[in-house]
């Protein structure tokens, strides 16, 4: 894994990514998508069963990240590096920061309020264009005529999507104005990482995150109650490690060689992955139409993962405008490992 990473946070310098590096990021794009696709249910499950808030789920997300990544830290640390130098750049760390706390606690009381499918489906429907125009206009990207198509492509499967299941949730008006929310946030991370061509550090943007949950986690009520505790327990683990820690690291790396704009349709694998264990789990069914929007959705994902190893110019356009964007980009390192240092 580190010597693939590590090849592919090379090439970010280079004129553009080879085939073989943007076939990795786009995988590692697409892990990342399926790893988050289960973050919404296990949230679900937290608070219809262990009482939690979606805001408290959030925090104890970030608790486990943090610990994971500090200890991480302190092992690395034993290890000498020549030329070493740490330095957090705490304007990226606070926009990526505040950015992760309200899109992981907006989109969790979406999932709520709305179901798990259609808050995903809401979050992942929208950030392909507020992303495509954030990278057009802040990142210097060009918007071809193709990937337009393939954005065009995965908001028709996201419509169809839309006529399928919307059970579970309490009110599900909230839960759209709330999946908006999460949407506009969730973009502002994608375009600050793609801005540092996944260069930087998250462990300071978990800290930021922690820290803005934490005042609203007390008064939810920071501890589970009712249910399996044990179970409370390891699902708040394994969404601090998981669709956290390990997801985040796969993306940013794939960030890195795949332009904003193609990376915010791969991603939309998390929609499928969603209604998959809200169906399987949850109890929420799809029609016809919704398979058929499931259908189109990896179709586009496809296209645009297929057609965006062409864009060499577009991610050396990107990378040499980066480096001027202040407070634009969270981050990971360079040779792709989990940023602890």
């Amino acid at each position: 894994m580190t010597s693939e990473s590590s090849a592919v946070g090379s090439t970010s310098s280079a004129v553009g990514p080879t085939a073989p590096t943007h076939l990795r990021g786009v995988v590692s794009i697409a892990a990342a998508a399926i790893a988050w696709g289960t973050g919404g249910a296990v949230a679900v499950v937290l608070q219809r069963h262990n009482h939690l808030g979606p805001v408290t789920v959030s925090f104890w997300r970030f608790v486990v990240a943090v610990t994971a990544l500090a200890a991480l830290r302190a092992v690395r640390w034993r290890r000498p590096r020549s030329g070493w130098q740490h330095r957090v750049q705490w304007s990226t760390a606070i926009i990526g920061g505040v950015g992760l706390a309200v899109s992981q606690a907006a989109y969790f009381g979406s999932a709520d309020t709305a179901g798990v499918a259609l808050a995903t489906l809401v979050t992942m429907g929208t950030c392909p264009v507020l992303i495509a125009l954030g990278a057009r206009y802040l990142l210097g990207e060009r918007l071809t005529y193709p990937r337009m198509a393939a954005i065009g492509l995965a908001l028709v499967g996201l419509v169809l999507l839309t006529f399928g299941p919307h059970a579970g949730g309490s009110d599900p008006t909230l839960g759209i104005l709330l999946a908006l929310l999460s949407a506009a946030t969730y973009s502002v991370v994608i375009l600050q990482g793609r801005a540092r061509q996944g260069q930087g550090e998250m462990l300071p943007a978990y800290v930021v995150g922690m820290v803005c949950l934490a005042p609203i986690a007390v008064v939810e009520g920071a501890l589970p109650h009712g249910g399996n505790t044990f179970g409370a327990v390891a699902w708040l683990v394994y969404l601090g490690l998981v669709p956290t820690v390990l997801a985040y690291q796969w993306f940013f790396a794939g960030l890195a060689t795949v332009p904003a704009a193609t990376a915010s349709v791969i991603a939309l694998l998390e929609s499928v992955t969603a209604a998959a264990i809200a169906v399987g789990l949850l109890g929420e069914h799809l029609t016809p139409v919704s398979l058929a929007g499931m259908a189109v959705l990896l179709i586009a994902v496809t296209f645009m993962a297929r057609g965006g190893g062409t864009a060499a110019s577009v991610v050396e356009v990107a990378g040499d405008e980066a480096e001027h964007v202040d407070g634009v980009g969270v981050p990971v390192d360079r040779d792709g490992v989990v940023p602890a240092d």
